[in-house]
């Protein structure tokens, strides 16, 4: 069987031919080599409708137009020798009628989805869809062409990168200076930037960089935003490794929430054993925002506590999280900390956090960005979702069990509250201003 190969023209013509036949769609599958499920998908998707009546009738899908007798919704009637006729025969009848209910063929509900090869095509009055190899190939070719052309940018990162690159560019900086200079907050590689340019979506142009207009465009080694071997020796192997040498260590487990793209992002910690989640807002989803995070906490916990909250860190591959080094060790080279990657694609790996992810949801439902939202707002959240009882703590909330291991000094620093049980909310209504 074919696997990851798109189909061709040849490809839909026999589709078309075979809907025409009445085959299913395993018995069209198996003539292309392919699976009935990339069958299915096709015709969905590149289906086009038609509003055509049968012979000697017009085009009607009203739910009752077999039993109509409905006159003169136009007055005079529109249509030469209508007058005494009943509307349903006229194709303004369902706009104008107040009793116009649309009906919609339960066959177009389940396979083949489309009306090639229908017996009944030649007396339906209905609105018919039909799939075409022409039509869909056309279709097809657009979408191919769309998807590999333009910039994968929103208007709020664009405008997010341009308020810092283009001063610089106006400065005389080049872009590698700017980008190399800059790798945590510049997401993007040189070659990215140099496209974004040409598009003229900054504020700054070619003629504003020293040398774009005088060189012609050549070939150049790609360079990476960051640690080029970040996961070197820290793969989920590696983790389960070093958990096996030290299987007393606790494991906190890192990750993001995202809201809108190109808004506002939420970093989130979560410690395993007493499932308590620490939540920071971001305003950017890049690696600078996080090691900012890191040292603060640094900062404002001491070095020795600091190592004992996070001894060892579980996170996924976000370009956020590439930078490890810089939070593995402090600003004199001393090491706070171990970072681990989970394998790509699993989330599962740590399951704990993507868990607790589900009652954030519950206040921010996905699909709502953080933008309204400032720090105060976020630990109000938490310090909610923290008082929550969890039956896998024995019915107790992850702030008594977080106070319990670490003491109220830790909890103090973190500025961790405690919500009364029958005061946690965990709604929407919670951040409403």
């Amino acid at each position: 069987m074919a696997i990851q190969k798109h189909l061709v023209l040849s490809d839909r013509i026999k589709i078309e031919l075979g809907l025409k036949e009445s085959l299913s769609f395993k018995a069209i599958g198996r003539d292309l080599d392919k699976d009935c499920t990339t069958i299915s998908k096709e015709v969905r998707y590149h289906f086009f409708i038609r509003k055509t009546g049968a012979r000697g009738n017009p085009f009607n899908d009203c739910l009752v137009r077999r039993d109509c007798g409905v006159r003169h919704l136009c007055n005079p009637c529109t249509k030469h020798g209508h007058g005494n006729r009943p509307c349903c025969f006229c194709l303004k009848c369902s706009s104008l009628c107040q009793l116009y209910v649309k009906e919609t063929c339960n066959r177009l509900k389940k396979p083949p989805y489309v009306c090639n090869g229908c017996e009944k095509l030649a007396k339906c009055t209905l609105e018919k869809a039909f799939y075409s190899a022409e039509y869909a190939q056309n279709e097809y070719e657009i979408c191919r062409s769309e998807s590999r052309s333009g910039i994968s940018i929103t208007e709020d990162e664009a405008k997010n990168i341009d308020k810092f690159i283009s001063p610089l560019i106006l400065k005389g900086q080049s872009i590698h200076h700017i980008c190399s200079s800059n790798p945590d907050l510049i997401m993007y590689s040189e070659k990215t930037i140099y496209n974004y340019v040409d598009y003229n979506i900054f504020s700054a142009r070619n003629i504003d960089l020293p040398r774009k207009v005088r060189y012609r465009p050549r070939k150049s080694v790609s360079n990476y935003k960051v640690d080029k071997k970040c996961r070197l020796n820290r793969t989920y192997d590696d983790f389960l490794a070093f958990l096996k040498i030290n299987p007393d260590i606790p494991v906190v487990e890192m990750d993001s929430v995202l809201g809108i793209k190109g808004g506002k992002v939420i970093l989130t910690v979560h410690f395993t054993k007493s499932e308590l989640m620490l939540a920071f807002l971001r305003d950017s989803n890049d690696s600078r925002s996080v090691l900012d995070i890191f040292d603060k906490l640094y900062l404002e916990l001491g070095p020795d506590i600091f190592k004992k909250l996070f001894p060892l860190i579980l996170t996924d591959n976000g370009s956020e999280f590439s930078n490890p080094s810089a939070i593995e060790y402090d600003a004199q080279g001393n090491p706070r900390t171990r970072i681990f990657y989970c394998d790509p694609s699993a989330p599962y790996q740590k399951g704990a956090a993507e868990n607790n992810h589900e009652l954030i949801r519950r206040v921010v439902p996905k699909g709502n960005g953080f933008n309204s939202f400032c720090q105060d707002d976020i630990s109000l959240m938490m310090n909610h979702i923290n008082s929550y009882n969890r039956k896998k703590l024995n019915n107790r909330t992850p702030h008594d069990v977080f106070s319990f291991f670490y003491g109220s000094d830790v909890v103090n620093k973190l500025n961790l509250d405690f919500i009364t049980p029958n005061d946690v909310v965990l709604q929407p209504s919670l951040l409403k201003k």
